[in-house]
């Protein structure tokens, strides 16, 4: 490890979401050599860093005071200083207070430095097992029902796997908004308690989870993670072949229609064939 004052600006710091293990040994030196911890909660980093053996002085930035917190922040890095900031898990400014800080001290141009490490998010996805492909991190859905379904509507027909954060007093009302809008044959993945004690991840329909979350007293305890699968999209392809098969269909009979659309579009008589008649 480097010994020495950092550079001054700002170190964003991801901190364990479970497990203390979860601390990155670059994050233990940069905590440790900053000059101040700006914190979403100051109790919470100070259990954090007592457990860690670090002693620092410590600064609230919360939701709440982000803006007014950031101007002092400014003012400490202008005066030489460097400064972390975390929040009470995971990476900061994803889905908890960061984003504002780090845009300001950005904008009177200090350095904004990342100190990568522990992510839910990321740690769900890496189990989930889906084939590799887009992914979209939708963070937390609205608390009320209707507001809650009109979003997940909008994300109803993107094929990228939707990725959300759950509270465990809503994870049953947002599993059930899912499957009504999405339909029960779609796929989910749920990560509950990562790099905690009584983590689990288990994979299955939308259909099902209230039965899982019924066969447990503890499956609506803890924080959540829900990765479901992305929209099967439409084969353009053949919905143009059908459109052309269909127009000959209304002047030629099924197996002439079929034989010449099959010429035009380059699929198998056969199958045009077998949707006319299916069609019919």
């Amino acid at each position: 490890m480097k010994e020495g004052a950092l550079s001054p600006g700002l170190y964003v710091v991801a901190t364990p979401i479970g497990n203390l293990g979860d601390i990155t040994l670059r994050a233990l030196d940069v905590l440790k050599r900053v000059n101040v911890i700006a914190a979403e909660d100051t109790r919470v980093t100070g259990q954090l860093l007592a457990a860690l053996g670090i002693s620092k002085p410590l600064l609230s930035v919360r939701e709440h005071n982000e803006r007014q917190g950031a101007a002092k922040l400014i003012g400490r890095i202008a005066a030489g200083e460097a400064v972390a900031y975390v929040s009470d898990a995971g990476t900061p400014a994803i889905s908890d207070p960061g984003a504002v800080l780090v845009a300001a001290v950005r904008e009177a141009g200090h350095a904004v430095v990342p100190v990568p490490g522990a992510s839910a998010v990321a740690a769900a996805m890496s189990v989930a097992g889906f084939a590799p492909g887009p992914w979209l991190f939708a963070g937390f859905l609205p608390p009320r029902q209707k507001a809650r379904r009109d979003a997940i509507q909008d994300l109803k027909h993107l094929p990228a796997v939707l990725v959300f954060y759950e509270a465990p007093h809503r994870v049953r009302e947002t599993l059930a908004d899912l499957a009504a809008v999405l339909g029960g044959e779609r796929r989910i993945c749920i990560a509950r308690e990562l790099t905690k004690q009584f983590e689990e991840t288990a994979c299955m329909q939308l259909a099902d989870t209230a039965a899982w979350l019924d066969s447990s007293a503890w499956r609506e305890k803890g924080e959540f993670v829900l990765m479901v699968e992305g929209a099967v999209q439409a084969d353009s392809g053949m919905a143009d072949a059908e459109h052309i098969l269909r127009v000959l269909a209304e002047e030629l009979p099924a197996s002439q229609a079929a034989k010449i659309a099959a010429k035009l579009t380059g699929r198998k008589k056969s199958d045009l064939y077998e949707l006319l008649v299916q069609k019919s």
